[in-house]
């Protein structure tokens, strides 16, 4: 079973840039490994570097108040638990009152800390973090593992206000859809869109045949997946035959 994910505007294209960096170092962090902590601290630079644009924290503070919005509005509704309804919106105030809080750009912070960003101008260099660049560098991978995962929450703290914002509003986005087995006819699928209703998201599930790849596109009118199969070589070709697979349009 695999699931692809395509984004309908830039805004939930950054928003899953992030969240795949973040889901990256967290698992990165928790090893042990010289290397694994060398790529942990690339990708909070990368993280750095996705972020920095200028309105993101304000799209996602605005996003956060539309929601918190939309769920006053279910007040009174008899079919939704009161209790379940404000325990929801005390989350949204809390995630929102934490990135409000963040200074600057989320990571901005860390841009004072002049050992951390020599790190960062030579990092994307080829071989450009070796000891005789950073010897520095070099001495803080020898340190004891311990040591080093500590530096590492240190770092990415700051970080963490954008990274629960995200999962907040991922999250609530992806409930927002309802999955429907659909039909590849000779490996094609097409669906019209409603007019006047914007989809965020669209996901497309591979459950029987996950040796499949699909190429999806999509737009306010039309979304098309057309199901491929990869040779050896890693060429794509049209897999030609009837398959079905799981589609959820997220609004």
């Amino acid at each position: 079973m695999v699931l692809y994910e395509y984004p309908f505007n830039e805004g939930i294209r950054t928003m899953l840039r992030l969240e795949h960096l973040f889901d990256r170092l967290g698992q990165l962090m928790a090893r042990d490994a010289v290397v694994d902590h060398h790529f942990a601290l690339a990708t909070i630079f990368e993280i750095m570097d996705v972020a920095s644009r200028a309105d993101l924290k304000s799209d996602l503070l605005q996003e956060l108040d539309r929601k918190k919005n939309e769920l006053n509005s279910y007040r009174g509704n008899p079919s939704i638990s009161e209790g379940s309804l404000d325990g929801f919106i005390s989350k949204i105030e809390s995630v929102y009152k934490g990135l409000n809080e963040l200074q600057g750009k989320a990571g901005q912070s860390l841009t004072s800390n002049e050992w951390l960003m020599s790190i960062r101008s030579r990092i994307s260099i080829p071989g450009g973090t070796c000891e005789f660049d950073l010897p520095s560098y070099f001495a803080w991978q020898q340190f004891d593992p311990s040591r080093r995962k500590t530096d590492l929450l240190k770092w990415a703290q700051p970080l963490m206000p954008l990274a629960e914002a995200l999962n907040l509003l991922l999250g609530m986005l992806r409930d927002a859809g309802v999955p429907n087995k659909v039909a590849a006819t000779a490996g094609l699928y097409q669906q019209s869109l409603p007019a006047g209703r914007s989809y965020h998201l669209m996901r497309v599930r591979l459950i029987d045949n996950d040796h499949l790849v699909p190429e999806i596109s999509g737009h306010r009118l039309m979304v098309m997946v057309r199901l491929m199969q990869q040779d050896e070589n890693g060429h794509l070709s049209s897999c030609g035959s009837d398959e079905n697979f799981e589609l959820t349009l997220c609004n």
